[in-house]
Order: C-alpha cells, then sequence, then structure tokens
C-alpha cells in the first residue's frame, strides 16, 4: 500500500498531538477560579504551581530533544505523550498545592517533548523549502487546542466538574498513540507506504552532505554550545518565549481579575486571540516558503522573523494605550500572537537548517528549555509587578520582541548548514 502525500499525514498526527497538549495544559488555568476556592488556594499558589510547570517544562526541553536523537521521533512521541496524559489523569488526585505542582511537574516535563521532537520530525519529513510550513502546521496545533480549550473545558467543568474533566482529557492522549504507530512504521528513506515520487523529493530537497546521515554521529552538548549560531537560537528563544506563555498561563486569571469573569465567561471569550495564532503559525511557514523561491534561506528566513515582531510590538503598544474593554483586549491579543506565531515557526525551525538530523533535536530542546527560564522569570514577576496594573508586565513583553529579532541579526551571520567537520576545528 502507497500513500500520496505520507509527509503531510505525519504532520498531521503531530499537529494533533500539539493540539491534546494544549487543551491539557489549557485546563488549570481556566478553571482556576474555581479549583482554587475547592483547594483553597490564592493566587501566588498559581504562580508557584506554573512555575513547577514551567521549570520541569524547561528540564525536560533538553532532556527530551537527548531523548528523541537518541530513540528516534516515533518512540519519543509516543514516550512524551503516554506520560502528559497520565499526568493530566493524575490531577483527579489533587488535594492542595504540594500534590497538585507534583502532577504539574510531571506534566511539564513530559508534554516538552513536543516540540524538539517536533523539530525532528519536520526535519525528517520535510524538504528545506517546507520546514517552515510544516513547523507552522506543527505549532497550529498549540493555537488550536487554546481556541478549543476554552470553550470545551468550561463545558466539561459545568457537567463534570474539575476533577473528571482532567481525566476525559488525559484519555485522548492514550487514544492518540494507535493512529501514531500506525501510520509512522519508519523514517521516509525506509517507510513501506511512501511513495518513491516523495522520498525522492524529501531527500533531494535536503542540504547535498546530508541527504544520508546514517552514519553520521551528532554532536555533544559542547560543541553544540560551541557555535555563535547556536546561542544565537538559545537567545532568540529566551527573549521572545515569554510572549506566548503570559497569555497562555495568565490571560484567563487577567480577564478574572479585571474583568470579574467566571469560568463560563472565560470559556467565551479566552480562546479568540488563538485564532490569530492559529493563522499566524499557518501565514508564517507560507510566507517563508514564498520568499524562498526568490531569497536565501538565510534572508526569508530573518525577513519573517523581523515582521513577526513588528506586529508583536505594535500590538502590545496598543493593548497597553486602548485595551479598556474585554473585546478589545482579546482583539489586540489575536494580533499579538499572530505576529508570534508567525516568527516563531522559523525560529524554530533553525536548528533543522543549521545542524544534521541527529543533533537537531538537541538544539531545539536546548533553545525551548532557556526558553523556559525566560517564562520562570516573569511568572515569578507577574504577582510582584502587577498588583495595580499589568501594563509594566505588557511593556516587558513589547521590548523582548526586538531583542529576539536582534539575537540572531548579530549571532547568527547567516543561515545555512554547518558542517561538522568545522565545528569539531574550531
Amino acid at each position: 500500500m502507497k500513500i500520496k502525500g505520507l509527509r503531510w499525514w505525519i504532520i498531521g498526527l503531530v499537529c494533533l498531538a500539539t493540539i491534546i497538549n494544549y487543551i491539557d495544559r489549557s485546563a488549570l488555568g481556566i478553571m482556576w477560579p474555581e479549583m482554587s476556592k475547592d483547594l483553597g488556594l490564592t493566587e501566588s499558589d498559581y504562580a508557584w504551581v506554573i512555575n513547577i510547570f514551567t521549570i520541569t517544562y524547561a528540564a525536560g526541553k533538553f532532556i527530551s530533544g537527548k531523548v528523541y536523537d537518541k530513540v528516534g521521533t516515533k518512540i519519543g512521541f509516543v514516550l512524551s505523550i503516554f506520560f502528559w496524559s497520565l499526568a493530566s489523569i493524575l490531577h483527579f488526585f489533587a488535594r492542595g498545592a504540594a500534590s497538585l505542582g507534583v502532577f504539574r511537574g510531571l506534566l511539564g516535563v513530559a508534554e516538552a517533548g513536543n516540540w524538539p521532537g517536533a523539530v525532528k520530525n519536520n526535519a525528517e519529513w520535510f524538504p528545506i523549502k517546507e520546514r517552515a510550513v510544516a513547523q507552522g502546521i506543527f505549532n497550529a496545533g498549540a493555537a488550536i487546542g487554546s481556541i478549543v480549550a476554552a470553550p470545551t473545558i468550561s463545558k466539561l467543568f459545568g457537567v463534570y466538574g474539575w476533577k473528571v474533566t482532567f481525566v476525559i482529557i488525559g484519555i485522548l492522549g492514550f487514544l492518540w498513540i494507535i493512529p501514531w504507530l500506525i501510520m509512522n512504521k519508519n523514517k521516509p528513506k525506509l517507510h513501506p507506504w511512501i511513495t518513491e515520487e516523495e522520498k525522492q523529493h524529501i531527500i533531494s530537497g535536503r542540504h547535498k552532505s546530508r541527504q544520508d546521515t546514517t552514519e553520521e554521529k551528532g554532536l555533544s552538548v559542547i560543541e553544540i554550545l560551541s557555535m555563535k549560531e547556536s546561542w544565537g537560537v538559545i537567545a532568540a528563544r529566551f527573549f521572545i518565549e515569554p510572549i506566548w506563555w503570559l497569555f497562555v498561563f495568565w490571560m484567563p486569571i487577567y480577564l478574572f481579575k479585571e474583568f470579574g469573569f467566571n469560568v463560563k465567561e472565560i470559556g467565551l471569550y479566552a480562546w479568540f486571540p488563538y485564532v490569530g495564532a492559529a493563522i499566524g503559525s499557518i501565514a508564517g511557514g507560507w510566507f517563508a516558503k514564498r520568499l524562498l523561491n526568490k531569497n536565501t534561506l538565510d534572508k526569508a528566513r530573518k525577513k519573517v522573523i523581523a515582521i513577526g515582531a513588528a506586529i508583536i510590538f505594535i500590538a502590545i503598544i496598543g493593548a497597553i494605550l486602548f485595551a479598556d474593554t474585554p473585546e478589545k483586549f482579546v482583539s489586540f491579543v489575536f494580533v499579538v500572537l499572530f505576529g508570534f506565531q508567525f516568527s516563531i515557526s522559523n525560529i524554530q525551525t533553525i536548528p533543522s537548517d543549521l545542524l544534521n538530523g541527529k543533533s537537531v533535536g538537541t538544539l531545539a530542546g536546548l533553545g525551548g528549555s532557556i526558553g523556559a527560564v525566560s517564562v520562570i522569570i516573569m511568572n515569578w514577576l507577574i504577582p510582584i509587578i502587577t498588583v495595580d496594573s499589568y501594563t509594566p508586565a505588557f511593556i516587558i513583553l513589547a521590548v523582548l520582541a526586538p531583542l529576539s529579532v536582534l539575537a540572531i541579526y548579530f549571532l547568527i551571520k547567516e543561515i545555512k548548514p554547518i558542517e561538522q567537520g568545522t565545528i569539531k576545528n574550531n
């Protein structure tokens, strides 16, 4: 049996995994106004719990990057989604901040694998010109998951309460493993269902020296960190990540505090900005692919990233000045998240532009880990700097967007494949 466009089926499943990932992680913030009453927790407890998630998420990015490079994307994704689904179900047994923190910690370390796994998967299944498109489809899953999460979780909460809701969404992940194991039988070169035409399309679209990296060893962490280009990826992730996570973690709390929303009202409003994120994910990948027809890889990637950062900056300033109603607020956040995903799909693709397949997961994981560190710092700051207003937090985010662009321009002179011999001789 041969399947035309098999690579699109594979990235479709990765996108579906990401949707489930975001439903699982969004549930806490959406149900927090009622959960906090049941468990006797405060906003400071919320900050502590989500930082436990973010700390383990940071560690999980690095660990899972190495694991995926070792066991491959097929088994790597199975391990990730099995354990994060189990962690979601365990929330049923939460009795206070300590137990909730433990379960969020397990969720964080397991969910982290989805990102380096996707970057590595796209390096295996897509030629260079299509990787930003594939990454955009994958990232759209984060937005779609957030769109679906708000109304779905609020409805499940209304019928079953928060405990059973965590169990239901956890079961979704276990179900995903079945089609993944059926469809993802092997890498493109050896997959029995791939057409010869698609196989050649994938292989011929890679850098010439990387069309067959079966015998090529992955780089060590020290070797990867010896490259200035790696630090460009890491610094860009450090600066840009808090922009997304502030809204994922704190937008439900913001709507609750600023506008007095309950769980149902949060569900009615919180999904809308992620429509912008979904559009931005696809648009960023499509625009990069279009630019690559007439520009170098370096120029295409950098131009798309810079445009996205400019959109973020303008939209955040607009939110600070004009978002005095919930409708205006979610509309500005719509634009912010559009710009974020427009940029991030290309930033996340850079590891596969620079390194071979057996090192991509490690660099992607390192970037994700350091990015999560900045999110931890931001989560710690939020309760301190937002006592009277969220404006200080929004100003910080506005500054971070251009810093991510500067990191790439200054530290990555040219986005292009780096040969291993060059690295080891430096």
